[in-house]
C-alpha cells in the first residue's frame, strides 16, 4: 500500500485531527479537528509536511504517490462541492495555504480562487449570476499568482506594490476612491492590465490550465518555507526549521459575492487585555486577505465591542450568522480549553469556518486568560503555568508612559497592541535593522506591513500603520512578539519615497522622534518620560501557582540595594552573583583603586585598601540589609587591574594631575599591565594569589558589614565566591585568606556570622577536576559565560563577527552566549555537579552567566540538578515562570 500523504476533510469527517500538528500543520490538523466536530468548514485536503522535505530535497519535484493523492483529493472535494476543477460550465475554485506545526501569521504564502481562467471565469459568472463578482475573483487570482508564484514584487523598499499601482491608476481614470466602486468592465481590464505587467516583468504568459496553476501554487507554498521572512520568524520563534510546512486545499467560499456575503476574523477573548468578550472584526463583501492586510478599515464584530455609533456590526446586519458564528466559538473555545483566533466567511447568508488556532495574545491578555480559565474550571493551574510564554512576562516588566506627562497627540489610530514606545521615525524595515544594530531606538512606520517587514518590526521599539485593523498583519504580530502598535492611523500621509510623514499639515521626517501608547492608540510627539509598571492580580496568582510547582530556587545577578530591591520584589530568592568591581568606578573610589594599583609596595597597596574598605563594607551592608533572611553570593575582584586605568592620552594626563605623578608613570603602568589576552591573563583568583591584601580587604568588608547587621538584629547569609579557579590548590590559598580575615572580624565585634565559601566553576579544568575542587568549596556557581568563551575557545567581545552567520548557515542552533550548549558546555556543566557532590553530597550548585534567565538553560539546568539559578532582576519573573515549566514538562516524562 502507498505511504499516505494527502488527507481529506469535510461534510462531517475527516482523516485526521486536532494532535497531528506535526504530520498537518496547526492549520490542516484543526481543519480537520473542526470536520469531525460537525463544524461547517469547507471541504478539502492537505498534502503533509512530509512532502516539504521531499519538495526541499528533490529539487521541486513530488513522487508519483503524491501527484495521485493530490488528483484523488481533487475529486473528494468535487463530490461534495458538486463541481469540477477546470470545467467551463460548472468550475471548482481552491485556496492553496500553508500551515506549520507551530502558528506563523502570514509568514509563509496563500492562494486563493485558484482555477480561474478566461473559461472557468464565465462558468462562475453564470452560476453566481453576478458578473462583477466574477472579474473581481478573477483579477485577485491574477494579482496573488502573479505575487505569490510568478514573483511580481515591488523592486525596491521605494517602490510600491505594481498590482496597487495599477489599481489607484484605474481608480484615478474612472474618479472613484474604493475599489468596490470598480465595476464589472474595470475590472475586466484589471485581468487584462495585469497579465501584460507579469509578461512585461517575468517574460511569462501567467498559466490558464488550472492543474498548471494548483501544481504552481503548490511548490510556491511548499517554498515558502524557506523564504527570508519564514526564517526570521522561526529565528525569533524557536521554531525547528525541519518541522517544515503542510499545504492545505480547499474549496473556496466567497465573501466577495454580493452584500449578503462577508469575511472576518475573530478572537474567542480580546487578546490585547484577555477580557472575556468575543472581539474581532470583518467586512462586507469582501475576501479574508482584505481583512489581514489592511487595505479596508474592517468593523466590529458586535455592539460589546463598537467604539464610534457610525461602525455598523456583524450582529446587526447578519444576526443569524452572528448567532450561528457565536454559538461555534463557544463550541471551540470549550473544545480547545484555550482563546481561539478564527477566520470565516460568510457566502449568502451561510457561515463557514476556514481556520481556527490558538491566538497570538499579549503577555497582559496571556496571563489573565490563564487565570481566568482555571477559575471557570476549563483547566487546571499547572495547564495555566504552562500557557504563558517565559519570554513573554517581559512585556509586564517594562515600563510605561508617565500619566502625569505633558504630551503633544498629533494623531490616533487603533490600540493595536499595548505598551509605550519612543523612537525615531523609519520607513522601511531594512532601514530599522541597519538604525537599531548601530545602537538607534526605532518607531517602524508603514502605510500598512506585510510578512518581508518582520526584521525590521522584531527590532523596533514600536510599529505604527496609516492602515489596517485591529486583525490586520502588523497587530497579529506585534501582539505576538509583544510590540507596542498603533494600527490604522488613517490621518497619516506616507511618503516613502521622501521619507515623510505628514500629520495635519505638520512633516515628520526618517530620523525625527516620535512616542506611541499602544494602549490607547496614540500618537505622540517627541519624547514622552516613564514610570515603572505595575503588576496585577492575575500575575500574582500565575506566579504563586508558578511557585508551588518549581524545584529551582531563582536568585538574581545584582550589585547595588536598589537592583537588589527591584529583584526581591520581583520574587529573588538571594543573590547569585554580586560583582565586586562593578563598585570600584564610583566617585572616588576608582582613585582609591587606582593609588593600589601604582604602589609600588605592600605598604603602598594596603594604604589605598584601607580607603576602600568602608566603600566596599557600606556597599555590602546596604545590599545585605535589603535581602535579610536570604543568601547573598558576593564575588571577590575578577577583571584585570589595566581595566581600572585610562587608556586614552587625555584621561592618563588627568589621572597623572588628580593622583599627583608624571604622565609617563601612568604610561608604563599601562604599559607594564597590558596583555596579549586578558581574559586569560592577570584576573580573578590569580589577582588575589598575587596580591592578597585585595582579597583580604574585600573578605573583611563583607564580614564586617554582616556583623553589624547581625548586631542589629537582621538575619544574613553571605558567600563568598573566588572566581575563576582552575585547581583545588588556587581555591585553598584564597579560602585560607577568607577564613582568617572572617575569624579576625568576628573576634573584633564580638559576633559570629554563619557564611559560606565556594568557588565560581568558569574554567573546563575545574569542572573536570570537580571532585577534587568541592572538598575545598562549601558551594559551586557556574560562570557559564566564561566557560562557554572557553570551551569554544570564542572570545565573547569578538564572535559577534561571525556567530551570526555560523547561525544562519546551520553550524550552531543558536549564539551559545545567550542560550546554553547543552552538548558541549552543558556536559561540563553536569559532570561538576555529579563530580563535586561525589565527594560533598550537601554541595549547593547554581549557576549564575547570562544564561540563568534563559527558558531553555533553565530547563536544562532542572534536569541537571541544580539548586538555583540566578539573572538579572527583571528576569527574575521569567525565570520563576521557566523553572515550574520545566518541573511540569520532565515530570511528563
Amino acid at each position: 500500500m502507498a505511504h499516505k500523504y494527502v488527507y481529506t476533510f469535510g461534510a462531517g469527517k475527516a482523516e485526521g485531527n486536532k494532535d497531528m500538528k506535526l504530520l498537518l500543520g496547526g492549520k490542516g490538523a484543526n481543519l480537520a479537528e473542526m470536520s469531525n466536530l460537525g463544524i461547517p468548514v469547507p471541504p478539502g485536503f492537505t498534502i503533509s509536511t512530509e512532502v516539504c522535505h521531499i519538495y526541499d530535497e528533490n529539487k521541486g519535484q513530488f513522487p508519483k504517490e503524491v501527484e495521485e493523492q493530490v488528483l484523488a483529493g481533487v475529486h473528494h472535494i468535487e463530490e461534495i462541492m458538486g463541481a469540477k476543477f477546470g470545467d467551463a460550465e460548472n468550475p471548482l475554485l481552491v485556496s492553496v495555504r500553508s500551515g506549520a506545526p507551530a502558528s506563523m501569521p502570514g509568514m509563509m504564502d496563500t492562494v486563493l480562487n485558484l482555477g480561474l481562467n478566461d473559461e472557468t471565469v464565465l462558468g462562475i459568472i453564470k452560476k453566481s449570476n453576478n458578473e462583477r463578482f466574477g472579474w473581481d475573483s478573477y483579477r485577485r487570482f491574477v494579482q496573488m499568482y502573479g505575487d505569490v508564484v510568478m514573483g511580481l514584487k515591488p523592486e525596491s523598499k521605494e517602490e510600491e506594490d505594481p498590482f496597487e499601482v495599477i489599481i489607484e491608476k484605474v481608480k484615478k481614470e474612472k474618479g472613484v476612491e474604493l475599489d468596490t466602486e470598480l465595476d464589472a468592465e474595470d475590472l475586466k481590464r484589471l485581468v487584462k492590465l495585469f497579465k501584460e505587467e507579469i509578461k512585461k516583468r517575468t517574460g511569462k504568459d501567467f498559466p490558464t490550465d488550472p492543474w498548471d496553476q494548483l501544481w504552481g501554487a503548490i511548490r510556491a507554498v511548499f517554498g515558502s518555507w524557506n523564504n527570508p521572512r519564514a526564517i526570521t520568524y522561526r529565528k525569533l520563534n524557536n521554531i525547528p526549521s525541519n518541522w517544515g510546512t503542510a499545504v492545505n486545499v480547499q474549496a473556496m467560499v466567497f465573501g466577495n459575492m454580493g452584500d449578503d456575503c462577508a469575511t472576518g476574523v475573530a478572537f474567542t477573548r480580546d487578546p490585547a487585555t484577555g477580557e472575556k468578550i468575543f472581539y474581532g472584526e470583518y467586512l462586507v463583501n469582501a475576501q479574508g486577505e482584505d481583512v489581514v492586510a489592511g487595505i479596508r478599515t474592517p468593523q466590529p464584530l458586535n455592539k460589546t465591542t463598537k467604539t464610534d455609533p457610525d461602525q455598523t456590526t456583524l450582529e446587526e446586519i447578519m444576526p443569524e450568522a452572528y448567532k450561528q458564528l457565536e454559538e461555534i466559538r463557544d463550541k471551540l473555545e470549550a473544545h480547545y480549553k484555550d482563546m481561539q483566533d478564527i477566520e470565516f466567511t460568510i457566502q449568502n447568508g451561510r457561515l463557514w469556518m476556514l481556520q481556527t488556532r490558538a491566538g497570538k495574545r499579549t503577555a497582559e491578555a496571556a496571563v489573565r486568560i490563564a487565570v481566568d480559565m482555571v477559575e471557570e474550571g476549563l483547566i487546571d493551574k499547572e495547564t495555566a503555568v504552562m500557557r504563558v510564554e517565559p519570554e513573554q512576562l517581559d512585556q509586564l516588566l517594562h515600563p510605561t508612559f508617565d500619566p502625569k506627562a505633558e504630551k503633544k497627540v498629533i494623531a490616533k489610530g487603533l490600540p493595536a497592541s499595548p505598551g509605550a514606545a519612543t523612537g525615531r521615525i523609519v520607513f522601511h524595515a531594512d532601514d530599522a535593522e541597519e538604525w537599531a544594530e548601530k545602537g538607534e531606538k526605532v518607531i517602524l512606520v508603514r502605510i500598512e506591513t506585510s510578512p518581508e517587514d518582520i526584521g525590521g518590526m522584531n527590532v523596533a521599539q514600536g510599529i505604527l500603520t496609516a492602515r489596517g485593523g485591529m486583525t490586520s498583519h502588523a497587530a497579529v504580530v506585534a501582539r505576538g512578539m509583544g510590540k507596542c502598535c498603533v494600527a490604522g492611523c488613517s490621518a497619516l500621509e506616507i511618503d516613502y519615497k521622501k521619507k515623510t510623514m505628514t500629520v495635519d499639515g505638520a512633516v515628520y521626517k526618517e530620523g525625527d522622534w516620535i512616542s506611541l501608547d499602544g494602549s490607547k492608540g496614540e500618537v505622540i510627539e517627541g519624547k514622552v518620560p516613564t514610570v515603572e509598571p505595575k503588576l496585577s492580580g492575575n500575575f500574582g496568582k500565575l506566579m504563586s501557582w508558578a511557585d508551588e510547582i518549581r524545584k529551582l530556587k531563582i536568585r538574581t545577578n545584582a550589585d547595588t540595594p536598589h537592583d537588589s530591591e527591584v529583584a526581591r520584589n520581583f520574587g529573588a530568592e538571594g543573590i547569585g552573583l554580586c560583582r565586586t568591581e562593578h563598585m570600584f568606578f564610583e566617585g572616588d573610589r576608582i582613585k582609591a583603586v587606582r593609588e593600589m594599583i601604582l604602589a609600588e609596595d605592600e605598604a603602598g597597596r594596603r594604604k589605598a585598601l584601607e580607603k576602600l574598605l568602608p566603600y566596599q563594607r557600606d556597599d555590602f551592608y546596604g545590599i545585605f540589609k535589603v535581602m535579610h533572611d536570604l543568601p547573598v553570593t558576593v564575588r571577590t575582584l575578577d577583571p584585570p587591574l589595566h581595566e581600572f586605568l585610562p587608556h586614552d592620552e587625555a584621561s592618563q594626563k588627568e589621572m597623572a594631575e588628580e593622583m599627583g605623578i608624571s604622565v609617563e608613570e601612568v604610561k608604563a603602568k599601562v604599559e607594564a599591565l597590558a596583555e596579549f589576552n586578558p581574559m586569560l591573563g592577570h584576573r580573578g583568583c590569580r589577582l588575589g594569589i598575587t596580591y592578597p591584601e585585595i582579597t583580604e580587604m574585600q573578605a573583611r568588608a563583607i564580614i564586617e558589614a554582616a556583623c553589624q547587621l547581625t548586631k542589629e538584629g537582621i538575619k544574613v547569609f553571605p558567600e563568598i565566591m573566588i572566581p575563576l579557579i582552575g585547581t583545588k590548590a588556587e581555591l585553598e590559598h584564597q579560602k585560607k585568606v577568607v577564613v582568617e580575615t572572617a575569624e579576625k572580624v568576628m573576634e573584633e565585634m564580638g559576633v559570629k556570622v554563619d557564611y559560606l565559601v565556594g568557588t565560581m566553576i568558569e574554567i573546563p579544568r575545574a569542572a573536570l577536576t570537580a571532585d577534587r575542587v568541592a572538598e575545598a568549596a562549601d558551594f559551586f556557581s557556574f560562570g557559564t559565560n566564561d566557560l562557554t568563551q572557553m570551551t569554544f575557545g570564542y572570545s565573547r567581545d569578538d564572535a559577534g563577527k561571525f556567530l551570526k552567520e555560523y547561525e544562519e548557515k546551520g553550524i550552531l542552533p543558536d549564539d551559545p552566549f545567550q542560550t546554553l550548549d547543552q552538548e558541549g558546555v552543558g556536559q561540563l556543566v553536569e559532570m561538576g555537579v555529579k563530580k563535586g557532590r561525589s565527594t560533598r553530597p550537601d554541595l549547593k550548585v547554581g549557576i549564575c552567566g547570562e544564561h540563568g534567565g534563559d527558558p531553555r538553560s533553565i530547563d536544562f539546568c532542572h534536569r541537571v540538578g541544580l539548586d538555583y539559578v540566578s539573572c538579572s532582576p527583571y528576569r527574575v519573573p521569567i525565570a520563576r515562570l521557566a523553572a515550574a515549566q520545566a518541573e511540569l514538562r520532565n515530570r511528563k516524562k
